[in-house]
């Protein structure tokens, strides 16, 4: 006979019902303590601090000391962008292209140059694909930025897939806290037409590593991004693991619309189909509508999100009136609207050294956004954006 405290046992519904009670009451309380306004998130939890390309503010892009740097300064996400090997490897780079990001120049010949049709635009560079892993093992990662800290240049290794995320779950063991990571697809119609890969060869090996890592869940700490649409939708049909569609513009017209010119004015897939919709197609109702049929998310660039309006007024403190002092007038209802489809809306990119319109605080800004109600943000600054963050919450 037990003479312990009777433990009453509940239907898991209702005990899930009790718990989403809880948490209601809870969410109250802080804010009837002064927590501030309920966030406009799609769940009313915090937004995501994703850490762009690692810590590209202070360090090389894509390393794993990058990524690191991150989450030590609190990142909830990392973004590996992906491109492949002439070996199948998986690597983070934000482009196929070496030549920016890395010593290669120093270390191969101009002979191993190619001319490729990336993405419409013939380019050419050091291709990864033209590289084997150990070729590549050799390089070391530089500063993409000339206004950036050069300190690091020289320094280290470009990291591939496997390895990023070994770090990310023994960092994550090291803080306390489980970090997820962010990969992006880059190119997803190139890398089908070179020669031994064919198609959706990134995506399968992409969804192997990571069902893997992290098995092949909803819940998993993983978001899968592309500026590609069929290739996301070739993904849905192999994963439970959330995809994000990327949306891309050119620049901001004088009038605060969007200026779409090629190669940022479709997903590469549509311009190859004959698909006549532009990325700003997909933000319509009925382009959200059609998001939501495959993918958990929405990632625009931040323009889209905000109506901002020339009232002569200089702002971002460089004592020259530009575009970036456009006066922001709130939410252009793209966040709302994707939300009311059930889908999560996360923007990109922060800088603390290149202010977004409007902002001479690049804090203020990000913090302006979180409260508009974006679900993520994507910063080369993640102590910025986590400080940011702090702020929105209190």
């Amino acid at each position: 006979m037990s003479f312990g405290p009777k433990v009453a046992s509940f239907h898991p519904e209702t005990t899930m019902k009790i718990k989403l009670l809880v948490a209601s009451l809870a969410l109250g309380l802080v804010y009837a303590c002064g927590g501030g306004d309920p966030l406009k998130t799609l769940t009313g939890e915090a937004p995501l601090v994703i850490g762009h390309r690692g810590s590209p503010g202070t360090l090389p892009e894509h390393t794993l000391e990058g990524y690191t740097l991150a989450i030590q300064q609190g990142a909830d996400y990392v973004e590996p962008d992906l491109t492949l090997t002439k070996d199948g490897v998986l690597i983070a780079r934000h482009e196929p292209v070496l030549d920016g990001t890395t010593d290669i120049a120093s270390k191969f010949p101009a002979s191993r140059k190619t001319t490729k049709n990336l993405d419409g635009v013939s380019t050419s560079a050091y291709f990864a694909s033209d590289f084997t892993l150990a070729e590549i093992k050799t390089l070391r990662a530089v500063q993409a930025s000339a206004s950036r800290s050069h300190a690091f240049d020289g320094q280290y290794s470009i990291p591939t897939l496997d390895e990023v995320i070994a770090l990310v779950k023994s960092e994550s063991a090291k803080v306390g806290r489980t970090v997820g990571i962010y990969p992006e697809i880059k190119h997803s119609t190139f890398h089908a037409t070179v020669a031994g890969f064919g198609a959706n060869v990134i995506e399968d090996k992409l969804v192997a590593t990571l069902h893997a890592a992290y098995s092949n869940s909803a819940s998993a700490p993983v978001f899968i991004q592309s500026f590609e649409v069929s290739n996301l939708q070739y993904l849905r049909s192999k994963t439970a693991i959330r995809l994000v569609q990327l949306i891309d513009a050119d620049d901001v017209n004088a009038d605060g619309s969007m200026s779409l010119v090629a190669p940022y004015r479709q997903p590469y897939d549509f311009v190859v189909k004959g698909d006549a919709r532009t990325f700003a197609d997909l933000l319509t109702p009925a382009g959200l509508d059609f998001v939501k049929t495959y993918a958990n998310a929405v990632g625009p660039w931040k323009p889209y999100l905000v109506k901002t309006v020339n009232d002569g007024v200089e702002r971002t403190g460089d004592s020259t009136l530009t575009i970036n002092d456009r006066r922001v007038d709130g939410s252009t209802g793209v966040v709302e609207a994707a939300h009311a489809r059930g889908l999560l809306v996360h923007t990109w990119t922060f800088r603390n050294d290149s202010s977004g319109y409007g902002f001479k605080d690049p804090q203020a800004e990000m913090e302006y956004y979180m409260r508009l109600g974006v679900d993520g943000l994507f910063t080369d600054f993640t102590a910025t954006g986590v400080a940011a963050k702090n702020a929105a919450l209190r």
